[in-house]
């Protein structure tokens, strides 16, 4: 089996998250500056077999879109025309960064490891990636 990997895309940095092969366990895989995100991808596939890309679709807590799901479309679009052989499909990321918090102080991370926000991007992508394996379990 390949890879799943996770995105949350943001404006200026990007957190990733990847499976084991057998897609059983979701980990963090890095924080990437997001005008490098297309090529660090790329290059990720080219040496791991990866299934398919969930990105996050960010959502207002009402539903309504954010500020940045233009941003993620148009990123999407792009990956979609480029690399069609990976798939890429939206997953709703609404609280991610919350439970991304509420993760690392039950963690026990003292408060200027909380503040590093390349590691909150980190594990909120992985937040969406075991969301989204227990989506797939339940159906």
């Amino acid at each position: 089996m390949a890879r799943i990997l996770s995105i949350d895309y943001g404006r200026k940095r990007t957190g990733l998250a990847v499976t084991d092969p057998l897609q059983l366990i979701a980990g963090g895989l890095a924080t990437v500056a997001t005008h490098q995100l297309f090529d660090w991808l790329k290059d990720y596939t080219s040496r791991e077999q990866v299934e398919r890309i969930v990105i996050g679709e960010p959502r207002q807590p009402n539903g309504q879109p954010s500020e940045n799901l233009p941003r993620v479309q148009e990123f999407v679009n792009r990956w979609r025309k480029a690399m069609p052989q990976i798939p890429i499909e939206l997953y709703d990321e609404r609280f991610t960064s919350v439970l991304a918090h509420q993760a690392m102080l039950a963690g026990g991370l003292k408060k200027k490891a909380r503040q590093d926000k390349a590691l909150v991007d980190e594990i909120s992508a992985t937040i969406i990636l075991e969301d989204y394996l227990r989506s797939r379990n339940i159906n």
